[in-house]
Order: structure tokens, then C-alpha cells, then sequence
């Protein structure tokens, strides 16, 4: 474990499966291009002070990204949804397919569950990892992964779902320079993975992985 990375198993951090820190609901909002959505964010969960700095970064390059078609009808996710900002973006951009929100840490997931309803958003699946059907294979994957977790557990995470991408699918992310964004990239590549850095901004670094030929 990095230093200064605390333990997966402490009740208080964002990857624990049942965070027992005292609820402090706070609001926020995220614009797009197809208006704002309104989420609420907890103790507990990633980001609980509201839109993080790598994810506002993410979405605002995305949301200027000319990405490929996606078919109806398709499967989406988002890995560590946390509250649900990437994958609500998601669910508007995409009206037409089903966005699986999934996240380790199950206050997390009741939150974005929330969140989807309130912005009247019916096309997001919200599940623990282990809840996925092995059998589905996305078109495309957004994320804001949990660098915190460690190498080794991120490097086993990435791998997982990476493979779950379909043949001709993409996945996005955005990682901190500081915490390993460029390494992660070389080490996606050594995979097979091809992975070419959309932008760098405010110490961050998004990247578009492309499936496993």
C-alpha cells in the first residue's frame, strides 16, 4: 500500500464496502451541455465535499469530445460512480442505452440511486461489482478510478473491466499526473490496450483506452 494511502479497511474511506462515518449530506451541481443536474454527496463516499477537480475536469473535456456513435441500445458504465456525476452525464448524453453505475462502497451506491431519480433519469443501473453479469460487454466505459486503492488493486480492477469492453469499444478516464497517470498509461499499452491522452489540464490527465485487439 502507498504511504499515506489508507487501509481498505478503514470505515471512513470512499472504497470501504459499508462506511460508518456520520451522514453530512451536502448538495452540488454539474453542467453540461444538455443543462445541469443537481446531486447530492456524502461523508463516506468519493468526492463528499461535491464535484471533485479531476471528475469537473473529465466531464468538461468530454463534453467537447467527438466520440464514436454508440449503438441503441448499448451498455455503458461507470467504475466507482461514488455519487453519480459521471454516470448521470452519461445517462442524459446517452438516453437510449443503459449506464451501469457501480461502486464497492454501498452508501455510494444509494446515493446515486437517488440522484438518478431525482433528475428523472430511468436508463442508470446501479450495482455493486459483483452484482454485474460477467456476460455483458460495454460499448463504452467513463471513469474516475479509485488510484487510492493501490497499485496492485487498481492494476487488478483496470483489468477486469477493461476486458469487459466489446471489441470496437473505448474506455475514458481521467487520472492526477501526480498519482501515476502517465505510468498507468504505459502500463495499459503493455496490455495490448491502445491509449492516447485526450488532454492535460489542472494536473490531470484524460485518457481514451481503446479494447484489446
Amino acid at each position: 500500500m502507498p504511504k499515506n494511502t489508507p487501509s481498505p479497511s478503514d470505515p471512513q474511506h470512499y472504497f470501504s464496502e459499508s462506511p460508518d462515518a456520520p451522514s453530512r449530506r451536502k448538495e452540488f451541481s454539474v453542467s453540461g451541455i444538455d443543462g445541469e443536474l443537481t446531486l447530492s454527496t456524502d461523508a463516506g463516499v468519493f468526492s463528499q465535499h461535491g464535484l471533485d477537480k479531476g471528475t469537473s475536469v473529465f466531464l468538461e473535456v468530454m463534453a467537447k469530445h467527438d466520440c464514436a456513435p454508440i449503438e441503441p441500445g448499448s451498455f455503458l458504465c461507470d467504475i466507482g460512480c461514488g455519487s453519480g456525476a459521471i454516470a448521470l452525464t452519461l445517462a442524459v448524453r446517452y438516453p437510449e442505452c443503459t449506464i451501469y453505475a457501480v461502486d464497492t462502497n454501498k452508501r455510494a451506491r444509494d446515493i446515486c440511486t437517488e440522484n438518478a431519480t431525482r433528475n428523472g433519469l430511468t436508463n442508470i443501473v446501479v450495482k455493486a461489482p459483483e452484482e454485474v453479469d460477467s456476460a455483458i460487454r460495454f460499448a463504452s466505459m467513463w471513469t474516475n478510478p479509485p488510484i487510492r486503492i493501490g497499485k496492485s488493486a487498481l492494476h487488478d480492477l483496470l483489468e477486469l473491466w477493461l476486458a469487459r469492453l466489446e471489441t470496437d469499444g473505448t474506455a475514458f478516464m481521467v487520472v492526477n499526473k501526480n498519482l501515476g497517470a502517465d505510468s498507468l498509461s504505459q502500463w495499459m499499452t503493455g496490455l495490448s490496450y491502445s491509449t492516447t491522452r485526450l488532454a492535460s489540464r489542472n494536473g490531470f490527465r484524460v485518457l481514451e483506452v481503446k479494447a484489446r485487439a
